[in-house]
C-alpha cells in the first residue's frame, strides 16, 4: 500500500489486542475508554505555520500512539480500516 498524508495528518492502523479486565474478562468495544491505541503507518510533510515555514512532525512511522476514540477519519485500504487524524489529535507516544 502506498498512500502520503498531506501536511500535518498521519495515517494510523488499529491496534487490533482484545482489552482483558485484571480478572481476565476481555471488555466488547462499547464498553471502552475513549483513547484508542494505533501504530503510525504514514505521516505527512508537517503543519505550515503562520509565517510560511513548515514545522516537522514529532510523530514518524512505527510509533504506536493513543489518539481519541472519535478523532479523524476512518478509511478501508487493502481489506485493512485505517485512520487519517491530525497530528494535533494525538494524546501521546507509546514509549518502548
Amino acid at each position: 500500500m502506498k498512500f502520503k498524508p498531506l501536511k500535518d495528518r498521519v495515517l494510523v492502523k488499529y491496534s487490533d489486542e482484545p482489552e482483558k479486565s485484571a480478572g481476565g474478562i476481555i471488555i466488547p468495544e462499547t464498553a471502552k475508554e475513549k483513547p484508542q491505541k494505533g501504530e503510525i503507518i504514514a505521516v505527512g510533510s508537517g503543519k505550515i505555520t503562520d509565517d510560511g515555514k513548515v514545522q516537522a512532525m514529532e510523530v514518524k512511522v512505527g510509533d504506536v500512539v493513543l489518539f481519541e476514540k472519535y478523532s479523524g477519519s476512518k478509511i478501508n485500504m487493502d481489506n485493512e480500516e485505517y485512520l487519517i487524524i491530525r497530528e494535533d489529535d494525538i494524546l501521546g507516544i507509546e514509549q518502548k
